[in-house]
């Protein structure tokens, strides 16, 4: 049986050994402590551990953390109280000061974040803190950052929650912005008004310069269609007289050609004397070689009678 101790101790080594294995898991960050000191901080990975001398003092996460805080009761630089409640994002950058920096880190972000936000606000009044919140969280971010430097935290982003003033100011907020809404809304429906009204306006002056456009250009049409006409039956008659002259000058110029006895031309001064008879005048002037015709013209018809 002399076997069973030296069995016993190797078993008993071997849970030592496992027993010292520790692994970090990742965004996880291990402070340790040897003989009551600050030995290292262990990162992601495999580490051993000294059993008895070395422990693991505190496990710190690096992920970014969101602590939501209750409403704080602040006051105003014109004196009217308002509940306001703040939500913190931070990250651990040190685990080292953030495990020895200060006693619970998440109270003193929150009594820190409280006594901050009090500051920034009695030196806002009531309006101007309602329509301030990216300033007051960049403030209080920017004071909370500088004073957890020392405990290994970065501060991220600070955000206002909700603001929460009093029932009656409320009250008389709500009041103030539905009167503003109904004048905004008269001030837009007159608005309204006016440019339909000059729209209108406009519309009918359009349409007046359309119209009289439209009279001016079926005018100038028809004095175009007018003109046209009138050169048109003036080319017309042009080319009549013109054709009747080229009858004329053609049928003197046969006359000429067929050399006209002197019975063709008493003829057709005869025929000239009726015309100018027929006309209205009251004297009528014979030329002396034409009443010779005529007086012949009439010796013969006489004669013709007698052999009759």
């Amino acid at each position: 049986m002399w076997w069973i101790i030296p069995v016993a101790v190797v078993i008993l080594f071997v849970v030592i050994i496992i027993a010292s294995i520790r692994i970090v898991p990742q965004s996880k960050a291990y402070v340790i402590e040897r003989l009551g000191a600050y030995q290292c901080t262990w990162d992601t990975g495999l580490h051993f551990l000294i059993p008895i001398i070395d422990r693991v003092a505190k496990q710190v996460s690096l992920k970014e953390q969101v602590a939501d805080f209750p409403p704080q009761p602040v006051i105003t630089k014109d004196n009217v109280t308002m509940q306001i409640d703040t939500v913190v994002f931070f990250q651990i950058t040190d685990s080292k000061l953030f495990a020895y920096g200060v006693e619970n880190p998440i109270a003193a972000i929150e009594n820190l974040t409280a006594t901050t936000l009090r500051n920034i606000i009695g030196e806002l009044e009531l309006d101007h803190t309602l329509t301030s919140r990216d300033t007051i969280n960049a403030k209080i971010r920017s004071i909370l950052d500088e004073a957890t430097d020392p405990w290994g935290i970065k501060i991220n982003r600070v955000e206002l929650k909700n603001i929460k003033p009093p029932a009656e100011i409320q009250d008389a907020m709500e009041k103030q912005m539905k009167a503003e809404r109904q004048r905004r809304e008269a001030i837009l429906r007159a608005e309204g008004e006016k440019s339909s009204n000059i729209l209108v306006a406009q519309g009918k002056k359009e349409s007046q310069i359309l119209a009289a456009e439209a009279e001016k250009q079926a005018a100038i049409l028809a004095a175009e269609a007018e003109k046209e006409a009138r050169i048109r039956r003036a080319e017309g008659e042009a080319e009549a007289i013109l054709k009747i002259n080229q009858a004329q000058a053609e049928s003197i110029k046969l006359i000429n050609e067929a050399n006209p006895g002197n019975e063709y031309l008493t003829l057709k001064k005869l025929e000239a004397f009726e015309k100018v008879s027929d006309g209205n005048a009251t004297k009528v002037i014979i030329p002396s070689d034409l009443q010779n015709v005529v007086g012949l013209v009439n010796t013969i018809a006489e004669s013709t009678k007698d052999k009759e």
